[in-house]
């Protein structure tokens, strides 16, 4: 019996010893790993500020440049040619028509004919440009209606056939008839307008 109570002794005080250890060492673990918190908090902080600093100073560099050089001037602004739009028909119509002068015909891959047209619009029987020009490639086929092109003789002819009258700058006034597609079905001579 003298040996159980001997060990009876001897297991309390072992127990009466690991906990006075082991509390110190739970205590020690909570202090360390508060301290490795504020040891990142406080990095954190610094290399934020670091790279806040860096960023302002990038940025005012950036905004007020590095001194002797001049940011590049705003192109001067410029009128700039109005964009062509086909005209389409009005409901119930067949056609729309697009008044203009038309000139600089040149034959091109052997059926079809470039020109450049130069827009007009009629103000109290007077044909005033707008300011738009643009190219159309037409069939040499297009039909054409003319008068004064062909020395006075009303008729009809193809664009392929008056490509040659047709060469020089503006000096023939056309109604262009353009069809729902936006394709020109036909030119017609406009003679008695005036032009300014």
């Amino acid at each position: 019996m003298a040996d159980d109570i001997g060990l009876d002794e001897r297991l309390a005080g072992l127990a009466a010893e690991g906990r006075r250890s082991a509390v110190p060492l739970a205590a020690e673990t909570i202090r360390a790993r508060g301290d490795r918190r504020r040891r990142r908090r406080r990095a954190a902080q610094a290399s934020g500020g670091v790279l806040l600093a860096a960023a302002v100073i990038a940025g005012g560099l950036t905004l007020f440049g590095r001194g002797e050089e001049k940011a590049p001037t705003a192109a001067k602004p410029s009128a700039s040619a109005p964009l062509f739009v086909p005209p389409t028909p009005g409901p119930g119509e067949e056609y729309a028509a697009e008044l203009g002068y038309v000139y600089g015909a040149k034959a091109v891959d052997g059926d079809r004919v470039r020109v450049t047209v130069k827009q007009l619009e009629e103000k109290n029987g007077t044909a005033v440009p707008t300011g738009v020009v643009h190219q159309l490639t037409l069939d040499s086929f297009t039909a054409v209606e003319v008068e004064t092109l062909t020395g006075g003789r009303p008729g009809d002819a193809r664009i392929g056939d008056v490509v040659d009258l047709l060469k020089g700058g503006p000096e023939w006034v056309f109604a262009l008839d353009y069809d729902a597609e936006g394709r020109v079905r036909s030119l017609r001579e406009v003679y008695w307008l005036t032009v300014k």
